[in-house]
C-alpha cells in the first residue's frame, strides 16, 4: 500500500507542475508559430510586391536579370531561419551584382570580360553609384532582421525551457514528503481533512527548490524578450524596411542612372578601356545622344491582384504582427517570476490544501492542528533547514543549471540584438557563454562580434563570356539600336 501510495504522490506532483506551468509554455509555442508566420508571410509578401513591381516597370530586362534580387530574397530568408549569412557581406554582394548588370545595359557599345567586370565591382563602395540607398538600406535591413531572428530564436529557446523545466523527477525525499501530506491523513481516519497552505509550501519548495533557482536567468530573459520586442516595434521595426524596398532599389538604379557618365568614366580610368563590341563600333557613342534622366516613379502605378494591391498585403500583414508582438509582451510579463511562484499556485489549488482562511482544521503533517514552523524562502540554498523535505543542497540538478546556462547565452544574443549587434546561432546546448552586451549602434551599423560564414556571390551567368559574347550579343546595328531604345525605355519608366 505504501509504494502504491508513493507512486501516486509522485504522479498527482508531476500532474499539478505540469497543469500549473501550462500557461508559459502554450504562451511560447503559440506566439512562436504566430510570429513565424507572419514574418514568413511579410518576406514572401515583399518579394511579391517587388517583383510584380519591377516586372510592369522595367518589363524583359528585368526578368532577364531578376535572379539578382531572388537572391537577395533567397538568403534574407536563410538567414532568419539560422542560417550563416552576413548581412553586410550579402547586402553588398547584391549592390555589386546589381551595378555590373547595370554597368553593361548602360554601356552596350562594348564588351565585358568577367575579369573586367569583377573590377567594375570593385568600384561600389568608392563610386557610390547607387547614391545613399544602399548605406541607409543596410542600416535598416541590419536592425530589423537581427531583431526579428533574435526574437523568433528567443521564443524557441523560452519554449524549449519551460517544456523541459516543467516535466520534473521528484527525488526520494520529495516522494516521501509527499505521500506524508497527501495520503498520511487517510492512516490517520482523517480522508477529509486537507494539507494546511504553510505546510504545502514548505513541501512544495523543497522539491521545486532547483526550478526555483532558475527564476533570475528567466526573469532576465524576459525582460530583454522585451527591449527586442521595443525595437520589433519601434526603430528595428521590420516594415520601414520591407514595405517600400521595391522603392527605394528603384531609386537606387535611378541614381545609378543619372550618373552612368561619371561613373563609366572613373571605371574606366580605373579599369581600363574596355574592348568595343565587334558589331557596336559604330554605335559606340550612342548613349550619349539620349536623354538619360528617369521620370518619377508613382507608387500608385503598383500592380493590382484579386487581394488588392502587394502593398496593402504587405500592410495588412504588418499590422497582423505588430499585434502579435504587443500580444507576445503582455503575455511574456505575465510570465516573470514563474518558476519561484509554482508552490504558492499549487497550493492555491483547492483540490490540494485547506487554503489560507482554514489555518487550524488543516493537515500539518501529524494531525488537525495549525502548521507551525516558518516557511522556507525559494532556492536550493534556502533548504538546508527545510522541515519536511530533505534537500541535498550541495548538488544541484545539472539538468535544471543546463537551462539556467541556455537562458544566460540567449539574453546575452537579445541584449546584442537590441544593440543592433548580430551574432552567430549555434545550438545552446554547444556554447558555454554568450557575446557581450554590445556597445550600443550610430547612424552606421553596428560592428558584429562573432566571426561569420560568408555567402558567396552566386556564379556570373555563362551568357557572360568573352567567347560567347559575339554570338550573345546582337550582330547588325539595327539590333544595337533596339537594344539602346530598351534601356532608354527602362531609364523613364524607372522612375
Amino acid at each position: 500500500m505504501e509504494d502504491k501510495l508513493s507512486q501516486q504522490s509522485k504522479l498527482e506532483f508531476e500532474n499539478l507542475v505540469e497543469e500549473t506551468s501550462h500557461f508559459v509554455r502554450t504562451t511560447f509555442v503559440s506566439r512562436h508559430k504566430k510570429f513565424d508566420e507572419f514574418f514568413r508571410e511579410l518576406l514572401e509578401n515583399a518579394e511579391k510586391s517587388l517583383n510584380d513591381m519591377f516586372v510592369r516597370t522595367y518589363g524583359m530586362l528585368y526578368m532577364q536579370n531578376s535572379e539578382v534580387f531572388q537572391d537577395l530574397f533567397t538568403e534574407l530568408k536563410r538567414y532568419y531561419t539560422g542560417g550563416n549569412v552576413n548581412l553586410e557581406e550579402m547586402l553588398n554582394d547584391f549592390w555589386a551584382r546589381l551595378l555590373e548588370r547595370m554597368f553593361q545595359l548602360i554601356n552596350p557599345q562594348y564588351h565585358f570580360s568577367e575579369d573586367y567586370l569583377e573590377c567594375v565591382s570593385k568600384y561600389t563602395d568608392q563610386l557610390k553609384p547607387f547614391g545613399d540607398v544602399p548605406r541607409k538600406l543596410k542600416i535598416q535591413v541590419t536592425r530589423a532582421f537581427i531583431a526579428a531572428r533574435t526574437f523568433v530564436q528567443g521564443l524557441t529557446v523560452g519554449r524549449e525551457v519551460a517544456n523541459r523545466v516543467s516535466k520534473v523527477s521528484p527525488t526520494p525525499g520529495c516522494i516521501r514528503a509527499l505521500m506524508k501530506m497527501l495520503y498520511c491523513p487517510y492512516c490517520r481516519g482523517l480522508p477529509t481533512v486537507r494539507p494546511c497552505n504553510n505546510y504545502c509550501l514548505n513541501v512544495m519548495k523543497g522539491c521545486l527548490a532547483n526550478q526555483a533557482d532558475l527564476d533570475t536567468e528567466w526573469n532576465l530573459f524576459i525582460d530583454a524578450m522585451l527591449l527586442v520586442a521595443e525595437r520589433l516595434e519601434g526603430p528595428f521595426n521590420i516594415e520601414s524596411v520591407m514595405d517600400p524596398i521595391d522603392v527605394k532599389i528603384s531609386e537606387a538604379i535611378m541614381n545609378m542612372q543619372e550618373n552612368s557618365m561619371q561613373v563609366s568614366a572613373k571605371v574606366f580610368q580605373g579599369c581600363g578601356q574596355p574592348k568595343p563590341a565587334p558589331a557596336l563600333r559604330s554605335a559606340r557613342s550612342a548613349p550619349e545622344n539620349f536623354n538619360t534622366r528617369f521620370r518619377p516613379y508613382n507608387p500608385e502605378e503598383r500592380p493590382t491582384t484579386a487581394a488588392g494591391t502587394s502593398l496593402d498585403r504587405l500592410r495588412t500583414v504588418w499590422r497582423t504582427m505588430q499585434h502579435s508582438v504587443t500580444d507576445i509582451k503582455e503575455k511574456l510579463k505575465l510570465s516573470k517570476k514563474v518558476w519561484s511562484a509554482l508552490p504558492y499556485t499549487i497550493c492555491k489549488d483547492e483540490r490540494v490544501t485547506a487554503g489560507t482562511s482554514n489555518e487550524e482544521d488543516c493537515w500539518n503533517g501529524h494531525s488537525k492542528a495549525r502548521y507551525l514552523p516558518e516557511i522556507m524562502n525559494d532556492g536550493l540554498t534556502n533548504q538546508i533547514n527545510n522541515p519536511e523535505v530533505d534537500v541535498d543542497i550541495t548538488r544541484p540538478d545539472t539538468f535544471i543549471r543546463q537551462q539556467i546556462m541556455a537562458l544566460r547565452v540567449m539574453t546575452n544574443k537579445l541584449k546584442n540584438a537590441y544593440n543592433g549587434n548580430d551574432v552567430n546561432f549555434q545550438d545552446t546546448s554547444d556554447e558555454s557563454s554568450g557575446s557581450g552586451s554590445g556597445s550600443g549602434c550610430m547612424d552606421d551599423v553596428c560592428p558584429t562580434e562573432f566571426e561569420f560564414i560568408t555567402t558567396e556571390a552566386p556564379a556570373v551567368d555563362p551568357d557572360r563570356r568573352e567567347e560567347d559574347s559575339s554570338a550573345a550579343q546582337l550582330g547588325h546595328s539595327l539590333l544595337s539600336w533596339s537594344l539602346v531604345c530598351m534601356v532608354l525605355a527602362l531609364q523613364r519608366l524607372c522612375r
